[in-house]
């Protein structure tokens, strides 16, 4: 085994790294992490990498793997740890949307869902979480969506649900790890629409993201992220006025008996 280049930067983990928001953190953070980049897609994680290493002296390891599979999620764990010696944070950024009416979902709909969703994320938190204990303080965020709060898009409703299941799945996390480990923190982030891939890599195809209105580009995205990962707050959206208008939503609709 080859000794690992212990780095004295901070090392960040960041799933979804090959394009868009991932993509965007990287550079955002390069200058001062050593970077753990994962992606399915190989040549695009590759050109990321090689971007961020050209720009000069950003540590940066690549690793071709799919999240949504535990094994595979393990397998960063440990890379990570072989190259650099330590993991102080870990970002949940894989997710997938879909396009297809609630009455017209399958169960392969909501199995999908749920595993892009949901369980990579949670993969990441159970598979890093002993280094943070070990360690006794470390770093999750969860990137989520304005859709995990509340069902602004019919078509988008399996992907809305697994964003509201990821949503108390990350709150619980935060609150059961920090009982004991209180210096580890679990975060959200709640973006609106992006300018990326993302509506056109939907299951059953999509709107191009890039088409809507009220959309922020992937960099804006980042860059709350990488404010995140220094102020470590533990819920955040992206844009100024989201938080008002999901109070407002939540304000108008359920009664007390």
């Amino acid at each position: 085994m080859s000794t690992p280049i212990l780095s004295d930067r901070p090392v960040i983990v960041i799933t979804g790294a090959s394009g868009g928001i991932g993509a965007a953190l990287a550079r955002h953070v390069a200058p001062t992490h050593g970077l753990s980049l994962v992606a399915r897609r190989t040549a695009e994680l590759t050109r990321v990498s090689d971007e961020l290493t050209a720009a000069g002296g950003t540590p940066v390891l690549t690793i071709t793997a799919d999240v949504t599979n535990r094994s595979e999620v393990q397998r960063i764990v440990r890379e990570t740890l072989a190259r650099f010696g330590r993991i102080d944070a870990w970002v949940n950024n894989v997710g997938q949307g879909i396009s297809r009416m609630p009455s017209e979902l399958t169960d392969d709909d909501i199995d999908d869902m749920m595993r892009i969703n949901v369980k990579s994320a949670l993969y990441g938190m159970q598979e890093v979480l002993p280094h943070f204990k070990a360690a006794g303080r470390g770093h999750i965020v969860n990137v989520s969506s304005m859709l995990g709060r509340a069902p602004f898009a019919l078509q988008r409703s399996a992907y809305s649900a697994a964003k509201h299941f990821l949503n108390a799945l990350t709150a619980n996390v935060r609150t059961e790890v920090q009982a004991t480990h209180p210096e580890i923190q679990v975060s959200l982030i709640s973006p609106g629409v992006v300018r990326t891939d993302f509506g056109l890599n939907a299951r059953h195809g999509g709107i191009d993201s890039r088409q809507l209105p009220d959309s922020q580009s992937a960099d804006e995205v980042a860059a709350v992220i990488a404010a995140v990962l220094i102020d470590r707050r533990p819920d955040v959206y992206t844009r100024t006025g989201s938080a008002a208008r999901i109070a407002g939503l939540y304000a108008s609709i359920g009664e007390d008996p």
